[in-house]
């Protein structure tokens, strides 16, 4: 008698070999089990991935007024890249989101384009901006000529004027595409260049106007 190895009169054995073994059918408890944790790894992994992502490269915006037309919409939304700024200076012409200096309830940001830098001299004359004394081309307005003073603009370098600042080291001022209906520089004076979240850079919606800003 063999000794309990299960060996035919043959001489094969009964003993499953290892290839056998591992194509054993595996209860449905432990596969539901282990597909549940392998989704619970990807989703904490792309929140991860995400959280990096809105913290130090890139991050979304709802546009909440028509203060950019034609450029941006209500309601259009855009991506906004954050990591620019720390790798080079900001360049007139850009489309930026800044810390409202002058918070209102449910306006923490703003959105605008900059026209003028740090040691520059902004003027409005005619309807018109003027850099250190020269016209400004400004083709993204949504009425050419409307660019009009609304007051004293304060955090100059100089005394406040109501036409007329010239830009501290360190900040820029901004303005919106649609000069009629945009609170802006005009109002609140220049920003500091690091109240500047980033430059929103694409709109990607709605849908039929996906592209670059």
């Amino acid at each position: 008698m063999t000794g309990g190895l299960g060996v035919r009169p043959d001489g094969s054995s009964d003993v499953p070999r290892a290839e056998e073994a591992d194509q054993a059918p595996v209860g449905k408890g432990p596969r539901l089990r282990r597909a549940v944790f392998e989704w619970l790894v990807v989703g904490v992994c792309a929140l991860v991935v995400a959280l990096v992502l809105q913290a130090f490269l890139v991050q979304a915006f709802s546009i909440p007024s028509g203060s950019m037309e034609p450029t941006l919409s209500a309601g259009d939304r855009v991506v906004v890249y954050k990591l620019g700024y720390r790798l080079h200076d900001i360049n007139r012409g850009d489309v930026v989101v800044f810390s409202n200096p002058d918070p209102t309830p449910g306006a923490d940001d703003l959105i605008k384009r900059v026209v003028a830098l740090g040691g520059e001299t902004f003027e409005l004359r005619d309807g018109r901006v003027y850099i250190d004394g020269r016209p400004l081309e400004e083709p993204y307005l949504a009425s050419p000529g409307s660019s009009f003073p609304k007051g004293p603009i304060p955090r100059c370098a100089e005394v406040p004027a109501p036409d007329r600042c010239q830009v501290p080291e360190g900040a820029v001022l901004v303005l919106g595409d649609n000069r009629d209906a945009s609170r802006d520089g005009r109002f609140f004076g220049p920003i500091g260049v690091d109240s500047v979240v980033g430059r929103a850079f694409m709109k990607y919606w709605p849908p039929q106007d996906i592209g670059g800003i």
